[in-house]
């Protein structure tokens, strides 16, 4: 069967139809080396086709069209942090923008030698390109355009926003410290997105990323399917579909339900090995050498589905690895690379890298049998089943599978435990209002009763907003004391010490109180991480005072005038998480305020505690915080 419905031919210019493989500017589509494309596989599988097709895995990467971009280009105006704003406009069915060229470097190319630069810099020029191919939908959509040097893309300095419906600059979306220097995306999607958010994305620059200005480089970059397609799971499907074309043996496949051979099924992979066909992009890691990075530089990664991905990668895990030769060299090129991405204890704190966090669950690592063992699929399915009652727009939202829904997804495993040993969990196994309550302590109809919000908190950050944790772990006022982490009953009662946490872990789960500064001890915890936390600390937060949970557990009132002192926070993305949680809150009325509360910080007229709410202010985190999202 042919790869021709991948569009064959593509719209170039004003209408003028070309074969995909010549199309200009841009990345293009090659089915090759055993890969035949999505649309092979739907002649036989219609239905996981058409749920995958209404995935944003599917959507992940897209050429550029009025169809395919969110935003709009009428004419529309995008502010901008620095410099002039950009301009975006629809020419037929082409897309363009007027902006300041991100690799001008504020004019300074343009600066004559010998002279002083901070003398003559001048502004960037403007340049106007086309913008060609999209990344992403489900939570921004971002926009990249032909730079006219092969097939290299240049990035927007703007960016859509899905749940808001507006542009921003891209600078304000991402955690960066707002001295942090401009720096280029050009060349970006060529060299590191395509390897996520394409399927067999080969970048073939003639010479490896990062090793020269990328304007001096040319690249042929292509893949089989923009997007994350079936292949990207399933693995190379040319043999599957040749060795099927026979029907006699599709009904004996059928009929006896042997696994096929000639494709892989990760349902069918051990736990280890059908996560790590989810963790090839869901994970932070490192090429195992320069020898694999020139090859991934060139022809793409070599993992296949069902591979080993440790045997061609190096998987970061600070817990385990943190002494080992790679990681030591690959922390003396980049310093700032654990300290960034995980909290000291060893825990992922940026979004997208889940299989980090979960292979060092207890449920993943010390499971007494493959059977009991946690992996990527044991939540999450890549095609809603038809036993699913949800909308394919909810289903697509996170991609859980029905038995994930609720506290049924630790009762999966945890239900059938026998013995003296079983935990508090496996005892409430029944779903007993009473035997819930009996091991939270919460209403069983509460979001205190909630298996993920206590053991997977939103301590994740990532893309303007928190996810859960896919570290299964326990609440632990000892690890936010080490760490500084925020732990799961504080960003839920908002208005509540670490002390009155520890007391309550101690009573009710015997967890050893540990020892308190008088801060901790008599200040709301999320309001210390506001004032004193880092700008990751002070996101996640922000975060939380927008979630509707918190806010009934917590009161409301209170919470304005807090979200209102991260309008001057230095850092975008902490001020724009803020501003989202405000609007969630009704007008705030003084005559409301929890009165005489010290723990809030609140005097008895009403007034703010200002004394002890500025010296915590001195006394914040202000280290650089940079989030590689």
């Amino acid at each position: 069967m042919s790869a021709a419905g991948l569009g064959g031919l593509a719209l170039v210019g004003r209408g003028r139809a070309v074969a995909e493989p010549q199309v200009g500017g841009r990345p293009v589509q090659v089915p090759e080396a055993g890969y035949v494309s999505s649309q092979t596989c739907r002649a036989c599988h219609p239905s996981q086709y058409a749920s995958w097709h209404r995935s944003y895995h599917r959507t992940m990467t897209q050429v550029a069209t009025p169809d395919t971009v969110a935003a709009s280009f009428d004419g529309v105006t995008v502010d901008a942090v620095s410099g002039s704003a950009m301009v975006l406009e629809q020419r037929g069915r082409e897309l363009w923008a007027d902006f300041d060229d991100p690799d001008d470097d504020w004019g300074l190319s343009r600066v004559r030698p010998g002279s002083d630069p901070g003398q003559t810099r001048v502004r960037p020029r403007r340049i106007k390109r086309q913008v060609v191919m999209t990344t992403g939908s489900h939570n921004q959509q971002i926009y990249w355009y032909a730079t006219g040097n092969s097939r290299i893309l240049g990035q927007l300095p703007a960016i859509w926003l899905t749940a808001d419906r507006r542009c921003i600059p891209r600078r304000a979306a991402v955690m960066r410290p707002p001295s942090a220097s401009h720096v280029s995306e050009t060349g970006a999607w060529n060299g590191i997105c395509l390897a996520c958010h394409t399927t067999n994305g080969q970048p073939q620059l003639d010479t490896p990323f990062g090793s020269q200005p990328i304007l001096t480089q040319t690249a042929d970059t292509r893949a089989t399917e923009f997007g994350v397609a079936c292949e990207s799971c399933h693995g190379p499907a040319d043999q599957h579909a040749r060795a099927n074309r026979n029907p006699l043996r599709r009904y004996a496949a059928h009929l006896t339900g042997q696994p096929d051979p000639t494709i892989v099924q990760p349902l069918r992979l051990t736990p280890q090995r059908s996560s790590q066909v989810c963790g090839q992009c869901h994970a932070f890691w490192e090429f195992a050498d320069a020898q694999s990075e020139r090859h991934a530089n060139s022809r793409g990664l070599p993992y296949r589905p069902g591979d080993d991905l440790a045997a061609t990668r190096f998987i970061v895990q600070p817990t385990k690895n943190l002494d080992s030769p790679a990681m030591k060299a690959f922390l003396e090129s980049d310093a700032g690379f654990i300290r960034d991405i995980f909290w000291s204890d060893g825990m992922v704190r940026a979004t997208g890298r889940e299989y980090n966090g979960m292979i060092e669950s207890p449920c993943f690592k010390k499971a007494a049998s493959q059977d009991r063992t946690m992996s990527c699929v044991s939540c999450h399915t890549m095609h809603k089943t038809d036993d699913d009652a949800r909308q394919i727009g909810e289903w697509a939202d996170d991609q859980l599978a029905p038995r994930a829904l609720g506290n049924d997804a630790c009762l999966q495993c945890h239900r059938d435990a026998r013995g003296p040993q079983r935990t508090a969990l496996q005892q409430i196994a029944g779903h007993a209002p009473q035997d819930v309550s009996a091991h939270t302590r919460h209403r069983a109809d509460s979001s205190g009763s909630s298996c993920y919000n206590c053991h997977m908190p939103f301590t994740t950050y990532g893309l303007l907003k928190t996810i859960r944790s896919h570290q299964i772990s326990n609440p632990s006022v000892q690890a936010t004391l080490a760490t500084g982490r925020p732990n799961a009953c504080n960003l839920c009662h908002l208005d509540k010490t670490l002390g009155w946490t520890a007391q309550y872990l101690e009573e009710w789960y015997g967890v050893t109180r540990p020892a308190l500064d008088s801060d901790e001890s008599s200040v709301a915890a999320s309001v210390l991480w506001l004032l004193k936390g880092d700008a990751g600390q002070r996101a996640i937060v922000a975060e939380s005072m927008g979630w509707t949970a918190a806010q009934q557990a917590s009161g409301r009132e209170w919470l304005t005038p807090y979200l209102a002192l991260t309008a001057k926070d230095s850092y975008d993305a902490v001020r724009y998480i803020a501003a989202r949680s405000q609007r969630t809150l009704p007008p705030f009325r003084r005559d409301q305020l929890p009165r005489g509360n010290p723990q809030l910080l609140i005097n008895a007229d009403g007034t703010f505690n200002a004394e002890v709410v500025n010296r915590l202010v001195r006394a914040r985190d202000n280290r650089r915080v940079f989030y590689r999202e």
